[in-house]
């Protein structure tokens, strides 16, 4: 049996010669670097503008940099192998401020809702960037992150199954019709070995896909079920440990649901609000992450995952002092990669193509010799 433990703790590929069997070799990319440019703004404007109106949302602008104490920065995993980027600032004050480099928006969206005054039904899209040090860099992870960060207050009573899918449905729509937009703009594009996305999304709970593939850690299941079954999917459940002894994946433990008890489709019980949207990517040909996403804890299911990660002392921080005393608005939220969506669309091998940002020599070497030309 693959070593399941290994695999936990989020993505990546792990030694350069590997990458190097990965990327495809026979690769061209189909949009000169000025027409993939001028793609990239038609694809961010189209996907902006749709997200606003299918979600009813509005863009607002985003910090790079937040304050240590306050807790809104995002430890994307609970094992604490990915961590902030650190730095004193404020010349001339008796005590610096200790400042983080933000690595995902997502604590920082959902206070932004009583700042913007959102009603339920209503909610915030940012363009936002960030640092993520602790990647290893292939293909598809970078240092520099992009997302469509965004976030809708909602009531209690749309914390469910339903009204989860009822929004992942609205952001497919919204990237399906990206696709069909750009496609029709930039025809070269449309190519018989890259198949368009699939007009409707399957929907599988984590504790579904390991009965399928009960032996294989889930890197493995999600290549699977996605090559051989369903080319799109959206993967509920993602932080509650399986019937394994593993979760699918390891979720931060104080934004999404991860562990109210739910019913998948068969009517088996099942536990989380929250999940990935993954697709089968044919220039690369593996799994590809577009989007991460779920209904937020609420003060019960938030001490209820802290207790269970063993993270009970961040309820002191101001971040979690909020929802404990109901000062912020129940939400959904998710981040959806830009450069990773716009990489899919514009049929790209590497993130390098979308994104200018810094890569290894190594890596830089291997996508010379594959004709896969990077942004510098």
């Amino acid at each position: 049996m693959a070593d399941k433990k290994a695999d936990l703790a989020g993505p990546g590929i792990s030694t350069y010669p590997e990458v190097e069997k990965i990327l495809p070799s026979d690769y061209r990319s189909l949009l000169d670097r000025k027409e993939t440019q001028k793609a990239i703004t038609a694809l961010r404007r189209y996907i902006e503008d749709g997200l606003c109106k299918e979600l009813n949302i509005f863009r607002v602008e985003v910090p790079l940099i937040v304050d240590k104490d306050s807790g809104v920065n995002d430890y994307l995993d609970r094992d604490g192998s990915r961590t902030p980027i650190d730095f004193p600032c404020g010349l001339g004050l008796e005590k610096r401020i200790e400042a983080q480099v933000v690595q995902a928006a997502t604590k920082w969206k959902r206070m932004a809702l009583k700042q913007f005054d959102c009603k339920p039904g209503e909610g915030v899209l940012t363009d936002m960037r960030a640092v993520r040090k602790d990647y290893f860099l292939d293909h598809d992870h970078s240092s520099y992150v992009d997302q469509w960060d965004w976030e809708k207050a909602i009531t209690a009573d749309q914390r469910n199954l339903d009204y989860l899918k009822t929004t992942v449905r609205a952001i497919w729509k919204v990237l399906k019709g990206a696709e069909t937009m750009i496609l029709r703009e930039y025809p070269k594009l449309k190519d018989p070995r890259y198949p368009e996305l699939p007009e409707e999304l399957t929907f599988l709970h984590a504790e579904e896909i390991l009965d399928m593939y009960p032996d294989l850690p889930r890197k493995q299941r999600e290549t699977r079920v996605i090559s051989e079954k369903h080319a799109a999917i959206f993967i509920i459940g993602i932080g509650w440990v399986l019937k394994d002894g593993y979760p699918h994946e390891m979720r931060a433990a104080d934004y999404d649901d991860w562990v109210t008890p739910t019913v998948s489709s068969s009517g088996k019980p099942m536990n989380g609000l929250n999940g990935d949207i993954l697709v089968w990517n044919p220039v690369t040909k593996r799994r590809h992450e577009l989007t991460s996403m779920g209904v937020r804890v609420t003060k019960e299911t938030l001490k209820q995952q802290l207790e269970i990660t063993g993270q009970m002392d961040f309820l002191k921080l101001p971040y979690h002092q909020a929802i404990l005393n109901d000062q912020i608005p129940l939400s959904i939220g998710g981040g959806i990669g830009q450069s990773r969506t716009l990489m899919l669309l514009l049929r790209k091998a590497h993130l390098g193509e979308i994104s200018v940002t810094i890569w290894p020599k190594a890596l830089k070497e291997i996508c010379a010799k594959k004709n896969i030309h990077v942004l510098q």
